[in-house]
């Protein structure tokens, strides 16, 4: 007597599954134990991200190296009630020679809502508020300075946690995002475009 084989497809992290590889695990109970890799927000409740700095989604001069560097007023609906303090990292996604920092901002006070335009570019804020070293190597904001003409996309992530950061003023991007690792809340995302 022949068996008959039900061929699965390839795992379903490295492949879409069929509805018959889908039945078939559920009716077994089976689980795949595939995990995505987690970018330090994923998976956590939005922050809607706001800001009246942008004109049609794209950076006027003042905000830019090519005008003043002021850096944008930003908003932000309110975050869970568990949440102690917010950090913000600002990037170029198309620079060069990958993601350059332009801003790294953290230990902003929870009760914030809004972040005014021209902060100044001082290690601590009134509010008590610490801003890291961008990629420019200096403190605060740096803005948007693409080489050449083409256009660059400049994201503004920001992140509800559940701590204040036992970080000095001057951090780095990369240790900030050690430090929020475990401690996300909430987050939300801006892009704006700049193109000389």
């Amino acid at each position: 007597m022949a068996i008959s084989r039900l061929r699965v497809p390839l795992h379903p992290c490295r492949r879409r599954p069929t509805r018959a590889s889908l039945l078939l695990l559920l009716a077994l109970g089976a689980q795949t134990g595939c995990h995505a890799a987690i970018a330090p927000g994923a998976g956590t409740p939005l922050l809607d991200l706001t800001t009246s700095s942008l004109q049609a989604g794209s950076f006027p001069q003042k905000f830019t190296c090519d005008g003043r560097d002021t850096s944008p007023e930003l908003k932000w609906t309110s975050a869970p009630p568990a949440t102690k303090s917010f950090a913000l990292i600002a990037i170029d996604l198309d620079a060069p020679m990958g993601q350059f920092v332009h801003w790294v901002l953290y230990n902003i006070p929870a009760a914030a809502r809004e972040l005014p335009e021209g902060l100044p570019t001082q290690e601590q804020l009134p509010d008590g508020s610490l801003q890291g070293r961008n990629d420019f190597d200096r403190i605060g904001y740096g803005g948007p300075c693409p080489p050449g003409s083409s256009p660059h996309r400049y994201v503004f992530r920001l992140y509800a946690l559940d701590a204040d950061l036992s970080l000095p003023a001057g951090a780095t991007r990369a240790q900030i995002e050690k430090a929020i690792a475990g401690h996300i809340l909430a987050h939300g995302e801006l892009t704006g475009r700049y193109q000389r």
